[in-house]
């Protein structure tokens, strides 16, 4: 089977195995199928030589987290994410990946109200202790969202889909900081309903391609809207920044420079943030994969937050993946409570009064497990909130 990979990004690879330690996978199984290497050795066995997709292949790429930590850890700069995605769209497209109840599933994350009368359905049915507790959600849904109010037209505050039913209340501290900053700041709302990014995941890559350009649309593309984009979940931002290689377009890759990491962009505007008396808390930083793999600009979490709290503490496990993965850990429950244990140790060892984590996944996923984890956008905000 063509699975559609260019043989140059194939043949990069030259099996040196050092990715192993980075991939979360490997780490807690041992198996070579699930590593980076012995992922990119099945594609080049189905593509290129006619190798059956059998079982084990398909449970090969689907346990993949698409954490992308074995990328920075590579010598010849394999794009081991985008080989994955195309991969998995190949897969997707011929009906070999992604059944149809999962194809389902994501369908109210493109429409707003849909997912809001859901997310109230299952906040409803959480507080009536209906919900298991396997289930990775947080530890109280909000049955009713305040509507986040346009304050100006300086940025835009993109909300999104799950963040925006589940953690408006994320959302809402992170405007508020960026006002502090002097920001007027404009949410996308349901202009903009998702990134597309758990879709890409999944290998549903044409209906991420569509609201890519259904974003692009809605929040300006080319000259009519030079707006930076704010985004506060890692994932989404890191999807986003990545429209220009999905659509290969020129106005694709100019409506991706546009968007920034919360945090990166106001690590180059702190000055304007009212200074305050430091919270007295000791924080551990755990590190969204799309934040430290993909975007690359994960100290500036630690620029933001440092001035606002007592102490910032490092985790000793080198950024490896928590588990959560978007809808990794719904799908893939075993290994990713077995990955979500070593970040947990990683917790443990570092002592501190909460973890912050910029993406809502790991947020909430580790949050199942008893940690105390938060965005730091709340934690800047509670410090501001003490003026």
């Amino acid at each position: 089977m063509d699975l559609q990979i260019g043989a140059a990004d194939l043949n990069t690879c030259v099996q040196c195995g050092l990715c192993l330690p980075h991939c979360p996978t490997f780490r807690v199984t041992g198996d070579e199928a699930m590593s980076p290497r012995g992922r990119i050795g099945l594609m080049r066995a189905v593509q290129n030589d006619g190798a059956p997709v059998t079982g084990d292949v398909l449970d090969s790429l689907e346990t993949c987290v698409q954490c992308r930590g074995c990328e920075p850890a590579c010598p010849s700069g394999v794009p081991f994410g985008h080989m994955m995605e195309q991969a998995r769209e190949t897969l997707a497209d011929r009906r070999r990946m992604t059944p149809r109840w999962q194809r389902l599933a994501f369908a109210p994350l493109t429409r707003p109200a849909v997912l809001r009368a859901g997310s109230t359905a299952l906040a409803l049915a959480q507080r009536a202790r209906l919900v298991p507790r396997r289930f990775a959600l947080p530890a109280e849904l909000p049955v009713r969202r305040r509507p986040l109010p346009v304050s100006g037209d300086d940025v835009y505050l993109f909300t999104g889909c799950v963040m925006d039913a589940w953690q408006r209340d994320v959302h809402a501290a992170a405007q508020r900081v960026v006002e502090a900053a002097g920001f007027g700041v404009t949410p996308t709302g349901d202009r903009a309903p998702c990134c597309g990014a758990l879709h890409a995941h999944a290998g549903l890559t044409a209906t991420t391609r569509r609201l890519a350009t259904t974003m692009m649309r809605e929040l300006g593309g080319g000259d009519r809207d030079r707006r930076p984009i704010l985004v506060d979940s890692a994932g989404c931002g890191a999807a986003m920044k990545e429209y220009g290689h999905l659509l290969g377009t020129p106005e694709a890759a100019a409506f991706s420079a546009r968007v920034y990491d919360i945090h990166e962009w106001l690590a180059e505007r702190l000055d304007l943030v009212p200074a305050v008396a430091p919270l007295d808390l000791s924080v551990a930083v755990q590190d969204p994969c799309h934040l430290r793999h993909v975007q690359r600009v994960h100290a500036a979490t630690r620029t933001v937050l440092r001035p606002f709290v007592r102490e910032l503490r490092e985790l000793d496990d080198e950024g490896l993946c928590c588990g959560a993965g978007g809808a990794y850990s719904l799908l893939q429950p075993g290994l990713a409570g077995d990955i979500r244990d070593r970040k947990l140790a990683a917790v443990d060892r570092a002592g501190a009064d909460v973890v912050a984590s910029a993406n809502p996944g790991c947020s909430i996923h580790l949050g199942a497990a008893g940690a105390d984890a938060v965005h730091p956008m709340q934690l800047v905000d509670r410090a501001l909130s003490q003026r």
